[in-house]
C-alpha cells in the first residue's frame, strides 16, 4: 500500500514510519519504500523495519523499473509480509511541466497499490471530507482505500471528522492526536537523519506504541491485502566479473557515518554484484583509508553541519589527498563534493576540488537530465543520466569550467549549463575524480556502475591500490615537556599558580580555529523565535527598562510571590550583589565548583573557607562534614563535576551550617526533570537560588538571569543593584523563556542532550578515561597531564581543570555536543593516548 497526503506537512512520514514500526513490532516483516529521491525518510524506514529503505522514483530509475524494484525490496534480504510505500508531497504533485510524472499517484498506478490518505485535521472537520472526496475522484485509476486522521484536537473532534469521512463510504483507519514528543527535529534540508539522532530508537518505540493504540492495524492489513497481484520480475543488480590484482575483489570505500547518510541501497548492491568488496568509511572517525582501497564513493549528507569533526581529521584528509593524486577512482555527490573542496564555511577540507563552499540563502532543489562533460570514471564524454539536486550550499567557482586549474573541467552539462568538477590529478587522460551536486540512482543507470567498477579494477590491477600511503599524523605539537604540550593555533593560556586562577573561564580556552568543547552554552545562537523577541525590543530602547513584567513572569513560572524574584544581568551580577549585601563575614564555598562566586565574595572582603569534595566520594556532598558559616555557596548541578545533589541534601546542609544558603542552579534547566531537586518554593527562609538564561538559550552576550528566594534577602540584594542594570532586551527574553511553550522546548532540549551525554561518557570510558557521572551538559574527565594541550593542538578545546579548587591538571571539563562532534573528539583523544602513555594522578591535592 502507498501512504499519501493532500500536501507536504500533513504527517506522511510520521504515519508511514509509525505503521512500519507498529506492524514490525507485531511480528510482521515490512518492506519499506519511498516515492521520490529523498534520502532522509528511508533512514527512518530502515530503523523502523530493520530492512534497507528503498526509493521508487520513475524519473531517476525509469517508470518500467519501479515495479521490479518494489519486488526486489519485498524479497531482499528475506520475503516480506507487506510493503508500505511513503509518498512525496501531495498525492498528485509530480515533476513540473508534466501530468504528474513521478508523483505519488504515478507510482501507485505503476504498482496497482491501494492508497491510504493521511490528512491533517488541525483546523477543519467537514472540510476534511471534501478534501478526501476530491482526491478520491480526481483520477479513477488511483484507488483511495482508507484514511488516517492526523493531529486531531480531541476525541470529540476525531469523532466528528470520522463521521464526515465515513459518509463517503471510506473507512477511517485511525485518528492520531497531537503529540510533539514523537516529531523529528528538522533543519535546512528537512528532517534530521535518523543516524544523527541518538534518541531515534526511543522516539520510534513511542511512535510504534502510539500508532498501535490509535490506528486499527488489522484494517490497515486489509487495505494492503486488497492490492492486486503485481506481475513484475524483481530488479537485480547486474552480475559482473571485474577483478583486481591477482584476481582478488577490489575494495571500494563508501562514505558513511553520521555526516554521510545519503546513498541508495542499490548502489552498494551494484558494486558487490560487479565483483567489488564494499567497506564503509566514516570520514569523521576513521583516521585512514581502508587497506588496499581501489575506489571511493562519497555520497550525500551534511558535512556543512559536521564540518568541525570532519575538518579536524587531518590524518585522513592528508591520506585522501595522496590517494586521489595517485588516480584513485572517485565519485563524489553533493556532500562528497563539499568534502573534497578546499573549505566549507571556512572549515578546511580535502582541497582536491579547486573551489570553496558556503551556505547560501536559498535552497537548490529539482530534477535534471545531464550528460558527462568529459571522459571520466563514469563513462566517456556524453554519457547520459537523470538525477536530482538538493542542497543549500554553493561552490566558488560553480564548476570546473570556470576553474583556473589546468586539470579541472565540468563534471556534467545540462539545460542549466556546466556543473561540478571532473579532475585528472594523476594525468591518466580521463577524469578519475567526478564531483558534483547532482545525485544519480545507479539502479536506473547501471552503465555508470559498470564504468566505475571497471575503473576500480584497472586501478587495482595497476598495483596503485597496494602502495602504502603516508600515514600523516596531525601537526606535531612543539615544546613537549613533562608538564604537557605547548599550546598551538590559539593564544596561550597561562598556567595556574599555587592558588587557582578564579577568574579563568571556558571562553579563554576557545579560538576561532578550535572546536569548542570548553564553553557550556548549549546553542550556538538563540532559537529564531527568541531572537525575534530580542530584536523586537529595539523600538523600546529609548525608554528605561521596566523589570516588573519579568518579575511577574518569573513568579508565575515558579509559583512564588513577585517580591521573591529579582531579575539580574546574568548570574555574575547576582554573585556581586550577594557579596555586597552584607549577609555575613565568613563564607563557605563547596568546591570544586564555578569560581565566580568565590571571586566575588573575596573582592567584597569576606573571609572564605573551602569545603573540598573529591573523586573518592564521587564529588558528592555530606552535610555532616561541613561546619557553620554565615554564607554557603554551592552549585546544583555542580560545575564542573555535573553532580546533581538531592534537594534534601541541600536542606540538610542549610540546617547544618545555619547561615544563608545560596544555590547556583544555572544548569538545572538542562537536567531532565531537574526541577525535582530545586530549592525554589513558595517559602524559602534563609535560601537564595540563582538561575541563568545563558546555558539553555544561547544568550551569553545578553546577560540575563535572576534570583529567587526569601523576600527579605531578595530585598537586600535589590538594594545593592544599580538602577536599570538589566536591559530591555534581556527582560524581554526573560519573559519569553518563562512561558509554558519555552519550558516545554527546554524540556525537549534536555531530553535530546541525555543520549548525547551517554555517548560521550561511554566513549571516554572505552578509552580508559575516568569519568564523573553527570546530569549536566558537560562531563568532568581525568584525561591525564598534557592531554588537554595535545587536544588543543589537534583542533579541540576542552576546559582545563586545574583552575577549579580541588582539581589538578589531569582533569578536564568537556561540554556535551552532538554525537558526530563527540566522535571527532574521541578520535583525536584516542590518537593522543596512543601516541604517549598517560598516567593520571590518583590523588586530589588538599587545600591548606
Amino acid at each position: 500500500m502507498v501512504v499519501a497526503a493532500p500536501a507536504s506537512g500533513q504527517g506522511k512520514t510520521t504515519v508511514s514510519v509509525g505503521l512500519m514500526a507498529a506492524l514490525t513490532a507485531r511480528g510482521l516483516t515490512v518492506a519499506p519504500g519511498k516515492v521520490g529521491p529523498d534520502y532522509i525518510d528511508p533512514g527512518y524506514h530502515a530503523l523502523a523495519t530493520g530492512r534497507p529503505g528503498r526509493n521508487l522514483d520513475p524519473w531517476l530509475v525509469g517508470a518500467e523499473r519501479v515495479p521490479g524494484l518494489l519486488v526486489h525490496a519485498a524479497r531482499t534480504p528475506t520475503v516480506a509480509d507487506l510493503s508500505v510505500v511513503e509518498g512525496v508531497m501531495g498525492l498528485f504533485d509530480g515533476r513540473n511541466g508534466t501530468d504528474g510524472e513521478s508523483s505519488t499517484a504515478h507510482v501507485a498506478r505503476l504498482l496497482g497499490a491501494p492508497v491510504v490518505l493521511v490528512v491533517d485535521t488541525g483546523h477543519a472537520s467537514g472540510t476534511v471530507a471534501a478534501t478526501v472526496h476530491g482526491l478520491r475522484t480526481f483520477d479513477p485509476r488511483v484507488q483511495v482505500a482508507g484514511v488516517v486522521l492526523n493531529r486531531t484536537g480531541s476525541p470529540g473532534h476525531a469523532t466528528e471528522v470520522t463521521r464526515w469521512v465515513e459518509r463517503l463510504g471510506l473507512p477511517v483507519l485511525g485518528a492520531l492526536p497531537r503529540d510533539a514528543a514523537i516529531s523529528a527535529p528538522s533543519r535546512h534540508l528537512g528532517l534530521v537523519p535518523a543516524a544523527e539522532r541518538a534518541d531515534a530508537a526511543a522516539a520510534l518505540e513511542r511512535l510504534a506504541e502510539r500508532t498501535a493504540r490509535h490506528v486499527d492495524l488489522d484494517a490497515v492489513l486489509d487495505v494492503a491485502r486488497s492490492a492486486p497481484p503485481l506481475d513484475a520480475e524483481p530488479w537485480s543488480p547486474e552480475a559482473g566479473s571485474v577483478a583486481g590484482r591477482g584476481g582478488r575483489r577490489p575494495v571500494v570505500a563508501v562514505a558513511g557515518g553520521r555526516a554521510f547518510t545519503f546513498r541508495y541501497a542499490e548502489t552498494e548492491e551494484l558494486l558487490r554484484a560487479a565483483g567489488c568488496d564494499v567497506v564503509t568509511l566514516d570520514p569523521a572517525v576513521d583516521r585512514s583509508l581502508p587497506a588496499g582501497v581501489a575506489g571511493l564513493y562519497l555520497g550525500g549528507g551534511f558535512p556543512e553541519v559536521h564540518a568541525a569533526a570532519l575538518s579536524t581529521n587531518t590524518c585522513l584528509l592528508a591520506e585522501l589527498r595522496d590517494a586521489l593524486a595517485a588516480g584513485l577512482p572517485t565519485v563524489a555527490e553533493c556532500a562528497g563534493l563539499l568534502y573534497l573542496a578546499e573549505s566549507v564555511d571556512g572549515h578546511p577540507f580535502a582541497g582536491v576540488v579547486p573551489a570553496a563552499a558556503a551556505m547560501a540563502p536559498r535552497l537548490t532543489l529539482g530534477y535534471a537530465r545531464a550528460r558527462t562533460a568529459t571522459d571520466s570514471v563514469l563513462g566517456p564524454a556524453g554519457t547520459t543520466a537523470t538525477g536530482h539536486e538538493f542542497h543549500r550550499t554553493v561552490t566558488d567557482p560553480a564548476s570546473g569550467a570556470q576553474s583556473s586549474s589546468p586539470r579541472a573541467g565540468a563534471a556534467w552539462t545540462s539545460e542549466r549549463g556546466p556543473s561540478g568538477f571532473a579532475l585528472d590529478p594523476a594525468g591518466t587522460g580521463r577524469a578519475t575524480v567526478h564531483a558534483a551536486y547532482l545525485h544519480t540512482h545507479w539502479a536506473g543507470h547501471p552503465h555508470l556502475a559498470r564504468s566505475f567498477t571497471q575503473a576500480v579494477a584497472e586501478h587495482d590491477r595497476a598495483g596503485l591500490a597496494d602502495r602504502v600511503l603516508a600515514r600523516r599524523p596531525s601537526p606535531a605539537p612543539t615544546g613537549v615537556a613533562e608538564a604537557g604540550v605547548a599550546e598551538a593555533s590559539a593564544p596561550a593560556v597561562p598556567a595556574a599558580d599555587d592558588d587557582p586562577d578564579l577568574m579563568h573561564h571556558g571562553d579563554r580556552e576557545t579560538a576561532p580555529d578550535l572546536v569548542d568543547l570548553a564553553v557550556n552554552v548549549r546553542l550556538p545562537e538563540p532559537p529564531a523565535w527568541l531572537a525575534e523577541v530580542v530584536a523586537g525590543t529595539t523600538r523600546q530602547l529609548a525608554a528605561y527598562p521596566d523589570p516588573a513584567p519579568a518579575r511577574a513572569a518569573l513568579a508565575r513560572r515558579h509559583g512564588v510571590a513577585e517580591d521573591m524574584v529579582l531579575p539580574t544581568a546574568g548570574a555574575a551580577e547576582a554573585f556581586t550583589l550577594l557579596a555586597r549585601a552584607g549577609l555575613g563575614a565568613r563564607a563557605l564555598v563547596v568546591h570544586p565548583q564555578f569560581t565566580e562566586p568565590e571571586a566575588a565574595v573575596r573582592r567584597a572582603g569576606l573571609d572564605v573557607e573551602r569545603h573540598l569534595l573529591g573523586p573518592s566520594e564521587g564529588f558528592r556532598l555530606d552535610p555532616q562534614a561541613v561546619g557553620p558559616a554565615d554564607l554557603v555557596l554551592v552549585g546544583n548541578p555542580t560545575n564542573p563535576t555535573g553532580v546533581l545533589h538531592p534537594a534534601q541534601t541541600l536542606r540538610d546542609l542549610h540546617a547544618r551550617t545555619g547561615g544563608v544558603l545560596v544555590v547556583d542552579e544555572a544548569f538545572l534547566d538542562e537536567v531532565v526533570d531537574g526541577e525535582r531537586e530545586s530549592l525554589i518554593a513558595p517559602s524559602m527562609p534563609g535560601v537564595l537560588v540563582l538561575r541563568s538564561l545563558t546555558k539553555t538559550w544561547g544568550l551569553a552576550g545578553l546577560r540575563a538571569g535572576y534570583v529567587v528566594g526569601n523576600r527579605a534577602l531578595v530585598a537586600r540584594l535589590a538594594a545593592q543593584q544599580p538602577p536599570w542594570s538589566v536591559s530591555t532586551p534581556a527582560l524581554a527574553a526573560t519573559v519569553a523563556t518563562a512561558a509554558s511553550s519555552a519550558l516545554a522546548e527546554a524540556g525537549r532540549l534536555a531530553l535530546e542532550l541525555e543520549p548525547w551525554r551517554r555517548h560521550l561518557d561511554a566513549g571516554l570510558r572505552a578509552l580508559g578515561v575516568e569519568v564523573v557521572p553527570s546530569e549536566a551538559p558537560f562531563l568532568l574527565a581525568r584525561v591525564g597531564r598534557g592531554v588537554r594541550e595535545a587536544l588543543r593542538a589537534r583542533g579541540y578545546a576542552v576546559r582545563r581543570g586545574d583552575t577549579f579548587p580541588g582539581l589538578d591538571a589531569t582533569w578536564a571539563r568537556i561540554a556535551v555536543r552532538d554525537p558526530l562532534t563527540i566522535d571527532g573528539l574521541l578520535r583525536e583523544l584516542r590518537a593522543v593516548l596512543a601516541d604517549r602513555p598517560v598516567t593520571p594522578a590518583r590523588d586530589v591535592p588538599e587545600e591548606d
